[in-house]
């Protein structure tokens, strides 16, 4: 079986999965923005620019010449890049007709009435991983639930049929695969969210699916709610399941800053940006040229395809005078393109940083003696998937 490969603009050092690997910081310091071979199971192995410096990564999300996604063929096979609703298909006008529809269940205010909510998931499942204990898979008791539990909630999604689209969007997300196998997995994906959307259309539920469907219904066909059902289901709880996994893990490696975000409350909205900025969970769809362009004088042809290393980019050395290459949940945050930037940006990352405020203290609180279970080099993690994470974390206290 061949060695899964990891994304080039992902790529992190062997042994030390939260450095980014030597030859990213290398093509951080080429003044020509080099050429690179992108694997995809959707695409095929393509070539790509790629950007690593942190301006020049704001300039590129920014760019609407710079665009997401492909045409929609209704006569081609659905895949994740060939699916009406999802936000990373569409490009200006029609960009915009959609996020407008959902930008409101993601406000800063929104996501602070939903904070008792989430306080009550976390502790039920800090109530789980004591009664696990002392010594559990803090992925499967811990991490992966409760974002799992507040995406289901917000969407409507019977909680008992997690584990289903759990392995779904990791499939989804494994560029490993093939493209069959990402055909059939999404095809399993709108099969599950078409009956949801009937049930919705039927009777408007008390969420953000059904208040979609309630406000927009006569906007919208089927097969886009499904596409936005789907897209907020992967996007809702996967990544920051995987943060919450890996800064937790990374913080347990620095016992000095773990105890600030233990002890001093003051500290949590500056440290869950550091992490954030640090791990750098996620990576981001490729865009295309629409016509010819230059970034930093250099040329880029119409068609030519361009990614984004967000790793590199958070850890542009020649954007600060500070050393991003240390971790310091005490600095002044640092700007970062974790959720990306420009219209393209993440439409969930109020929720996402709610949910990191208050599980990760609550976490060390509950277990001030929390520790890894096994030897730090044999924390298994994920480094050839879209998003970084760790496939088990043991702990123990």
């Amino acid at each position: 079986m061949p060695e899964p490969k990891a994304l080039p603009i992902a790529a992190r050092s062997v042994g030390c999965p939260f450095t980014p690997a030597t030859e990213l910081y290398d093509m951080q310091k080429q003044e020509e923005l080099p050429r690179v071979k992108i694997p995809s199971p959707l695409l095929g192995e393509f070539d790509a620019v790629t950007v690593t410096r942190y301006e020049d990564a704001k300039n590129v999300l920014g760019d609407p010449r710079l665009q997401m996604g492909f045409v929609f063929d209704p006569d081609a096979p659905r895949t994740m890049l060939n699916q009406p609703g999802n936000l990373l298909n569409y490009n200006g006008a029609d960009h915009s007709r959609l996020r407008r529809m959902l930008t409101a269940s993601f406000t800063v205010k929104r996501v602070r009435s939903l904070r008792p909510m989430i306080e009550g998931i976390v502790a039920a499942q800090l109530d789980a991983l004591e009664e696990e204990g002392p010594g559990a898979d803090l992925v499967q008791v811990f991490s992966t639930p409760i974002p799992t539990h507040v995406i289901c909630e917000l969407l409507g999604v019977p909680y008992a049929d997690r584990a289903d689209f759990q392995r779904r969007a990791k499939v989804g997300l494994d560029v490993n695969t093939t493209r069959e196998v990402q055909i059939q997995n999404l095809a399993d994906m709108d099969a599950y969210m078409s009956k949801l959307v009937a049930a919705h259309r039927q009777s408007p539920g008390d969420n953000l699916l059904g208040g979609v469907v309630r406000d927009f219904g006569a906007e919208l066909t089927d097969d886009e709610l499904v596409g936005i059902g789907n897209m907020l289901l992967i996007a809702g709880h996967e990544t920051t399941a995987s943060m919450l996994s890996v800064g937790t893990a990374l913080l347990l490696q620095h016992p000095d800053q773990l105890a600030l975000v233990r002890d001093d409350p003051s500290a949590t909205d500056g440290a869950i940006e550091e992490l954030l900025r640090y791990c750098a969970p996620a990576t981001i769809m490729p865009r295309q040229a629409a016509t010819d362009l230059c970034v930093r004088d250099q040329e880029i042809k119409e068609g030519e395809r361009v990614v984004v290393s967000i790793l590199a980019a958070n850890r542009d050395l020649g954007a600060t005078d500070q050393d991003l290459d240390t971790l310091d949940v005490r600095r002044p945050p640092q700007a970062h393109v974790t959720f990306g930037f420009g219209a393209h940006q993440c439409l969930g990352q109020q929720l996402a940083r709610m949910e990191l405020r208050v599980a990760l203290p609550a976490l060390f609180n509950r277990f001030p003696t929390l520790k890894l279970g096994v030897p730090q080099e044999e924390v298994d993690y994920r480094t050839t998937a879209l998003v970084f994470g760790v496939h088990r974390l043991p702990v123990t206290w």
